[in-house]
């Protein structure tokens, strides 16, 4: 039973992913422009797959959620810190560098990897927890690299950074759907309001393509990437496949939670490195070489972590 789980949850995903790397590396799609792709993933069809999940969800559902928030903000914060200074100290590379590296290692993949490996392990129910989890790197660590790149590139030009960076970072985060959409269909479901039918089927219809498309997308963007293994990405591969979901199962311990937040939380946290690090840098004209082969290496990897964690979380 373990195994038939474990290959339901791996393979179709890995399938996907590998089909993008391939369709990239053909140039049947074009890798070098994938901003396309990228609007109709996290503009459209992601942001209306998780407020139809959030906002459909009871409220004793989200609520239930609050201790993934917590789980998974410590485990990214702690990560990220780490990561950062660990750059910063042994590598000497640019603020802006070594925040989106650490952003890649401590934020998971959860559009393209963690939607349809929850779905699979746990049900349409699967999605609610992904929603949280995306919303609270959103709104920690994904803001906190804007903030330095934002500092570094005005540096870089020659002109002031913005008078409040805290706060343009935050406008510029909560301004992208994939961000206030899972948080607005929160808000409506502790309101205690329901979702219409037809609304919710509308929003289903455009959302059902996200996990897929995110996936192709995660696999195009990674086919542009040059692969580079030296220590620096082996180090980064161990921290985000294996000492982030052994410090998420740290912090379970730590908070005393109860087994099913500790199985959802740690699963999310076992995801291979996310790409919004690739984006990010060339966004910026950072390393994306680096950052390029990390979630690279991750992504590989994590077949095997993936694995041992479904196994010994999901045992049944």
């Amino acid at each position: 039973m373990t195994s038939n789980v474990i290959l339901m949850a791996l393979v179709p995903v890995f399938f996907v992913l590998l089909l993008g790397f391939v369709a990239g590396k053909a140039r049947m799609v074009d890798n070098g422009h994938v901003e396309g792709l990228n609007a109709v993933v996290m503009d459209f069809a992601l942001p209306a797959s998780l407020f139809a999940a959030t906002a459909s969800a009871p409220r004793d559902g989200i609520t239930e959620q609050a201790p993934v928030f917590l789980v998974f903000g410590v485990t990214m914060l702690v990560i990220y810190a780490g990561w950062y200074w660990f750059e910063r100290s042994f590598f000497a590379v640019t603020r802006s560098d070594a925040a989106v590296q650490a952003l890649t290692v401590g934020f998971p993949n959860l559009a393209g990897v963690g939607l349809p490996i929850m779905s699979t392990v746990l049900g349409p129910a699967g999605v609610v927890p992904v929603a949280v989890a995306l919303a609270t790197g959103s709104i920690l660590v994904s803001p906190l690299t804007l903030v330095i790149a934002e500092i570094s590139a005005s540096k870089v030009r020659g002109t002031d950074a913005p008078a409040s960076p805290v706060l343009t970072a935050l406008r510029r985060a909560f301004a992208k759907p994939v961000v206030w959409a899972p948080a607005l269909g929160v808000v409506f479901s502790l309101s205690g309001l329901k979702l219409d039918p037809l609304v919710h089927a509308c929003l289903v219809l455009i959302g059902s393509a996200a996990a897929g498309v995110a996936l192709f997308l995660t696999g195009l963007v990674l086919s542009a990437q040059s692969l580079r293994i030296d220590w620096r990405v082996i180090a980064a591969t161990g921290a985000a496949d294996i000492l982030r979901p052994l410090l998420a199962v740290a912090t379970v311990y730590g908070f005393h939670l109860g087994p099913d937040v500790a199985k959802t939380a740690i699963l999310l946290a076992a995801l291979p490195s996310g790409f919004f690090g690739i984006l990010f840098a060339v966004n910026y004209r950072l390393d994306s070489g680096t950052v390029g082969s990390m979630v690279i290496a991750s992504t590989g990897f994590s077949i095997v972590t993936l694995a041992i964690a479904i196994a010994t979380l999901f045992p049944h």
